[in-house]
């Protein structure tokens, strides 16, 4: 890749960003007021949440039709476990980051508790 593509996706990635950002700005607020927007606001949360714990569990060497190796299985458990604290610490405290944050320790934690003790 040459430096010139590199500098023209970064600025495109940057006018998207300050573009999406400038958007609520720029909108009248009567606009704003709407009571699908409301809706929208209250689920985006809980819908980039199970976004991420699909995509997580979307990892290449699992698979179900033939034997799982130790270190696969450890894996699954691991995810499925930190999945489930995800999703307790967000129903308890509705703060997407402190889910986040819980689940990458999780995760982390679950496999050194797999590795250590299994």
């Amino acid at each position: 890749m040459s430096s010139s593509y590199l500098i023209l996706a970064t600025l495109a990635m940057a006018a998207v960003t300050f573009i999406t950002r400038a958007i609520p700005a720029l909108i009248p607020q009567k606009m704003l007021d709407k009571p699908w927007l409301h809706r929208l606001n209250e689920s985006l949360p809980l819908s980039v949440l199970v976004l991420l714990i699909l995509t997580s569990l979307a990892y290449q060497e699992l698979s179900f039709t033939t034997h799982l190796s130790d270190a696969a299985l450890h894996l699954l458990l691991a995810q499925i476990g930190a999945l489930a604290l995800v999703l307790l610490v967000y129903h308890i405290s509705r703060q997407l980051l402190i889910s986040m944050i819980v689940g990458i320790a999780a995760i982390n934690g679950l496999l050194w508790v797999f590795e250590c003790f299994l």
